[in-house]
């Protein structure tokens, strides 16, 4: 048993899995469909068939991808179940993807930290690199509110990637005192 799956985790209400089949050509269609499940944060058990947690959120996409799927030319079939064997295993697949996503905020976190401070070394205190980096901030915190929406299982990622926000917000903060102070001094 992997120490994620020993970790104690919500009652399952159960799965969703969507198991599809999509024409060969144009291979758009097969990226399309990937794209689509990984956006809703499932993991796929094999080819062509992907699992979410059930809830009605993740029902409405995966119905709606089913609708598409069929609409492209291909099959496929939504079906709710429940794991009767394997599924810590399943869970610790979600909790790894989830981990992954973390570990990628993580790292563009760091990212944005450095470009921060090459803004202190160079001096570089204006209103348009402020701007410029709050909006880098948003993004950085959106992406990790989507991430924690499908972390049906709490990753053990999460932690680390809302310190690194924190210490993004933390640095934006002042360096945002920084570019105050230079315009007070200047007026």
């Amino acid at each position: 048993m992997s120490p994620r799956s020993t970790s104690p985790r919500p009652s399952s209400a159960g799965w969703l899995l969507l198991v599809y089949r999509v024409p060969s050509e144009p291979t758009r269609l097969r990226a399309t469909v990937w794209r689509r499940l990984k956006t809703s944060g499932a993991i796929y058990l094999q080819n062509s068939a992907a699992a979410l947690p059930a809830t009605a959120a993740a029902e409405r996409a995966l119905r709606k991808l089913r609708h598409e799927i069929i609409e492209m030319g291909g099959t496929a079939v939504l079906l709710r179940c429940e794991a009767l064997a394997g599924e810590d295993e399943v869970i610790a697949a979600f909790q790894a993807a989830r981990d992954d996503e973390y570990e990628e905020i993580v790292d563009r976190a760091r990212d944005f930290l450095v470009q921060v401070e090459k803004e202190h070394v160079a001096d570089h205190f204006s209103f348009a690199e402020l701007e410029e980096n709050e909006v880098d901030l948003v993004k950085l915190q959106n992406w990790l509110a989507k991430v924690k929406a499908r972390d049906t299982f709490a990753a053990p990622g999460r932690a680390p990637a809302e310190e690194a926000l924190a210490a993004c917000e933390a640095a934006l903060e002042g360096y945002a005192s920084q570019v105050y102070a230079r315009d007070t001094d200047a007026h």
